[in-house]
């Protein structure tokens, strides 16, 4: 999720994984999958960064979780759960 700022200010939390498209007309309209719009303060710039980020700190966690890259890994058994 990244913080974003509406135009009179409030904190909006928005889910990266479901924007679509960032527009910039001059306003900042961020386009969600099922088409809901939001406009926020932010350039759009700022907001693509944010997203980056937030996906970089996913990544960075799953490989603490993971653990060290020089340890040997297991497979991991998958089952179909019907």
């Amino acid at each position: 999720m990244i913080l974003l700022r509406r135009l009179n200010g409030t904190e909006l939390g928005v889910n990266a994984d479901l924007i679509e498209r960032v527009e910039s007309n001059p306003d900042t309209v961020l386009t969600l999958v099922d088409g809901t719009k939001y406009v926020v303060s932010e350039p759009a710039e700022e907001v693509v960064a944010l997203i980056v980020e937030f996906r970089a700190r996913i990544l960075a966690a799953a490989d603490r979780i993971v653990g060290d890259d020089d340890a040997p890994t297991r497979p991991v058994s998958l089952r179909l759960v019907e």
